[in-house]
């Protein structure tokens, strides 16, 4: 095969509005079935964004021979039952972030997937697979800002919508859930480390019980991350990484623009460098690489082991904001 044919589980607006309509233009993907709950739902997506299959549930679309993979923007607490469903169908799985509920949640995704060692899994955190932070990395993998110290992490919006998914708290909603989990990835990413402790503080909405306000710092014995997430803010995202010779910061580093150049700075012997990548899509890129690696059977850009990593990660931030310590 040249295309690995998706089928899409939910007309999630994630999936809709954003990542099937970059897969479309993926060379190696092809979706071709969509599924919701309701029927006339999973109609209507698949006549606007012209899928050629609409199922009515989510069993007949993992029971579909003409599906090989799917993608799994389903709520946070469906994550993890839905995507072993789909491994026990026999189908490849793109499942978004975060990977579940816990780490433990996560845990079983991992158990499960070990049991089809010919089907590849991977979470889809397709930041880390854009051209600002591939270079990123590289710039401070090379010793082009010195010995790396610290980086600062900022992700908000505002969302007061009660019937919103992001602010339930039996479905997996939440600040840290939703955007913290960024902030605390690409802190293990660019240090490619584990950190050795957290503390966090954490302040919850009184009436919808999910966090709407995170700030955390994790220590990574040589250097430190500290981050602020929020639901109920003013818009706003950027990241800084600080060495002992320079920096790099980043000015859209989560939701990069797919219709113009993102850009960066990397500040270095007393000038700053602006760099300005390629024009590209992030959910084209990230659905071509999971595409290549079940098509010619290479590693997934990020086993579900990192993605139990972060969850883990989250988890210990929680358990800090509650005892008022490092964890």
């Amino acid at each position: 095969m040249s295309k690995l044919r998706f089928g899409i589980l939910s007309t999630a607006r994630i999936g809709v509005e954003k990542v099937i309509p970059a897969m479309q233009q993926a060379a190696h993907c092809e979706v071709v079935a969509i599924a919701s709950r309701d029927p006339a739902r999973a109609k209507a997506a698949a006549a606007r964004l012209g899928i050629p299959k609409a199922f009515g549930s989510y069993e007949e679309l993992l029971a579909d021979p003409g599906v090989d993979a799917v993608y799994n923007p389903l709520p946070n607490h469906l994550h993890v039952p839905w995507s072993i469903r789909a491994l026990e169908a026999g189908k490849h799985v793109l499942c978004e972030k975060p990977i579940g509920l816990s780490a433990d949640d996560g845990q079983k995704l991992v158990d499960a997937a070990r049991k089809h060692p010919q089907l590849k899994v991977t979470e889809a955190f397709m930041y880390r697979l854009h051209p600002q932070w591939q270079r990123a990395k590289q710039l401070v993998g090379e010793g082009h800002i010195g010995q790396l110290r610290t980086i600062q992490s900022f992700f908000s919006y505002f969302n007061d919508d009660a019937r919103n998914i992001r602010n339930q708290p039996d479905a997996g909603g939440g600040g840290l859930a939703d955007i913290g989990c960024y902030c605390v990835s690409l802190s293990r990413f660019i240090f490619g480390a584990e950190p050795l402790r957290v503390i966090g503080i954490v302040e919850y909405d009184p009436v919808f019980k999910t966090d709407r306000l995170a700030s955390g710092i994790l220590d990574f014995g040589r250097g430190t991350s500290t981050f602020t997430c929020g639901t109920q803010l003013a818009p706003f995202q950027r990241v800084n990484i600080v060495g002992t010779e320079g920096r790099v910061e980043i000015d859209i580093p989560f939701n990069a623009p797919h219709d113009r150049p993102c850009t960066m700075r990397h500040e270095h012997d007393g000038r700053v460098d602006e760099i300005a990548l390629e024009v590209c899509n992030q959910y084209t890129v990230q659905g071509d690489r999971f595409a290549q690696a079940v098509l010619e059977n290479r590693e997934v850009a990020t086993p579900l082991e990192d993605a139990v990593a972060n969850m883990r990660v989250l988890e210990a931030l929680v358990t800090s904001a509650k005892a008022g310590s490092w964890v």
